[in-house]
């Protein structure tokens, strides 16, 4: 057990070495740092071919002991706890309290002269050397600093937050839309065209109560973009259409924009004159 206890102690040190170097700029990520991956594997592999190689050892030389030698090592292994408890604390057993009892005593109390616990005493020492490297990363290499490190997660977070948006159909905005070209996408258009638009629009965009779809004029502006805000947040006050953000999904109205704008350049059969300005991409 103690073996196990020591390769397992050393392998967490390690791994724990590699990660402050290595992976405390980035999440732990399979793909983005395959080294990472890699060198855990080899680690695992170290530690239990190292332990299998510990435990044969030990049993060779277990066999090789008296009986009575056998006997003195397998109550040592049972009493591993009390073993490694002594260790960490290095404390004296009751009948050699004598040897460490101080002078001076206090309302029949006496004090024991006890040294530190060597977990301390080892934690201590860890402080002491993390002190210099931290000092050494951050004031000598010019490492980044807490505030520098936000400002690269929160770049980070945003650069994310707005790939995602571009690919995820429900978070869509007037920022991140674009035109939705398949087919799929233009048939469900179409559906929500046919229901809830073609009474002021025509069915082949060529305007009745609403705007020529068709023309290069645009009352609020061309583009997906516009015409998502239009079909999003409504058109003129008092004389537009209404707002269709609490009916229709932000992926709904980035296809029945898209459909929309599939009507340009197209032929109605009775187009209605054109009404705004001419407006292009540029």
């Amino acid at each position: 057990m103690k073996g196990y206890l020591k390769t397992t102690v050393f392998a967490i040190i390690i791994f724990g070495v590699l990660w402050y170097f290595i992976g405390t700029k980035a999440a732990l990520d399979f793909v983005k740092e395959p080294e990472l991956v890699f060198g855990l594997v080899i680690l695992l592999i170290v530690i239990l071919i190292n332990s299998k190689v510990r435990k044969n050892l030990r049993q060779v030389r277990f066999d090789k002991l008296s009986d009575e030698e056998k006997a003195l090592e397998t109550t040592a292994q049972a009493n591993w706890y009390k073993n490694l408890m002594q260790k960490l604390t290095a404390t004296k057993p009751i009948e050699e309290e004598q040897d460490i009892l101080m002078d001076h005593a206090y309302d029949g109390i006496r004090e024991l002269d006890n040294d530190l616990p060597p977990w301390w005493l080892y934690g201590f020492y860890a402080t002491i050397v993390f002190a210099f490297v931290y000092i050494g990363y951050y004031h000598m290499f010019d490492g980044d600093d807490q505030t520098a490190e936000f400002n690269k997660e929160m770049a980070q977070a945003e650069a994310d937050i707005a790939e995602y948006k571009k690919n995820a159909k429900g978070l869509i905005d007037a920022s991140t839309v674009e035109v939705m070209t398949e087919q799929s996408d233009l048939d469900a258009g179409k559906s929500i065209y046919e229901a809830n638009c073609m009474v002021c629009h025509l069915a082949d965009g060529g305007g009745s109560i609403g705007p020529n779809f068709t023309d290069d004029n645009w009352i609020l502006g061309g583009g997906i973009k516009n015409v998502f805000t239009t079909v999003s947040e409504g058109g003129r006050d008092g004389k537009g259409m209404i707002a269709w953000k609490s009916m229709l999904s932000p992926e709904q109205i980035a296809q029945v924009s898209s459909y929309v704008l599939s009507f340009q350049g197209t032929t109605p059969a009775a187009g209605k004159a054109p009404e705004g300005d001419v407006w292009s991409e540029d």
